[in-house]
């Protein structure tokens, strides 16, 4: 009978400590970082002529990855009375007391530190620097600050989000370049219409909430034409790569195509029939923005290796 108490007692703590393992990975939000880290390899990529060194390149995705999941810990933490109020967040870790707040804090500043000293010592003083520009942008500056101040928050604050291209660029050549910045160009144009169509469909929970997102503030009929609007800068914004000479003719079939997608997406979502066309919008947005970014990987090789 003890034997088969202890028994029981193992798998609930084994099951126990699964489900801690899972909150802290959950804090991390890994499906977000995965897509920067796909942004910033394809950064360490266009950057060199060839394959990239693969020490280096994992090195600079290990550093720059550690940092993403810190920040986006700390946006757990410092959003946790928002994440209550709204149905989307309210089951996330520090929400619903799962982790304490001390144990997010501690493990944010854990994997931040950690990231940036492996990126300032093994990969190069500038990334290090960056990466931790970003870390602040996104965790301080826009979770903390311009969430709540401005409807222009998401505008403003993208340019944090934007950054892994250009982090993926310096972990490689450890120096700024305009073709570098073209891709965080194309990253800052995309973050409004991606993220305002969600606010269209989030509406009531983030006035709710009292965020001042822009359908809140302004209404669902001018934040659909912003949308419309900054769907073309994205447009513009990806097609400078060719324009500039980084990529050919491959990238920009692919770019075409995609571009047509996402702005059929965005005219749905301007015309305000369908209201299912936001959601949409933003689902489509993300494969979007990793599609673009697989396009220019295969130009680049393509062109290399033919």
């Amino acid at each position: 009978m003890r034997n088969s108490n202890l028994l029981i007692a193992h798998k609930w703590d084994f099951a126990s400590g699964r489900a801690l393992a899972r909150d802290y990975f959950e804090l991390g939000k890994p499906r977000v970082v995965v897509v920067m880290l796909v942004c910033a390899a394809v950064g360490m990529a266009l950057s060199v002529p060839g394959v990239p060194d693969p020490m280096m390149a994992f090195l600079g995705l290990l550093g720059i990855g550690m940092s993403a999941m810190g920040a986006a810990a700390f946006n757990h933490l410092l959003d946790q009375r928002l994440d209550k109020l709204m149905l989307r967040t309210s089951r996330r870790p520090v929400a619903e007391g799962r982790v304490k707040s001390w144990q997010a804090a501690l493990y944010a500043l854990a994997l931040s530190i950690s990231g940036i000293s492996l990126l300032w010592f093994e990969v190069n003083p500038l990334t290090a620097v960056l990466t931790a520009s970003a870390l602040l942008g996104y965790a301080v500056v826009y979770t903390a600050f311009l969430k709540w101040a401005t409807p222009q928050n998401i505008t403003i604050g993208g340019l944090a989000g934007a950054a892994p291209p250009l982090l993926g660029w310096t972990a490689m050549t450890g120096q700024l370049h305009a073709d570098a910045l073209l891709l965080v160009l194309i990253i800052f144009a995309w973050t409004p219409p991606h993220f305002w169509a969600l606010a269209i469909h989030k509406k009531e929970e983030y006035a709710k909430a009292g965020v001042p997102m822009l359908p809140v503030t302004h209404g669902n009929e001018f934040t659909r034409l912003q949308i419309w609007l900054y769907g073309w800068l994205t447009v513009a914004a990806t097609l400078m790569p060719v324009a500039s000479g980084m990529s050919g003719w491959i990238y920009l079939v692919g770019a075409l195509l995609l571009n047509s997608k996402f702005m059929y997406c965005n005219w749905k979502v301007w015309k305000g029939d369908d209201p299912s066309a936001p959601l949409s919008a933003f689902w489509f947005s993300i494969r979007y923005l990793l599609y673009l970014f697989c396009w220019l990987l295969f130009d680049h090789y393509f062109f290399i290796w033919v």
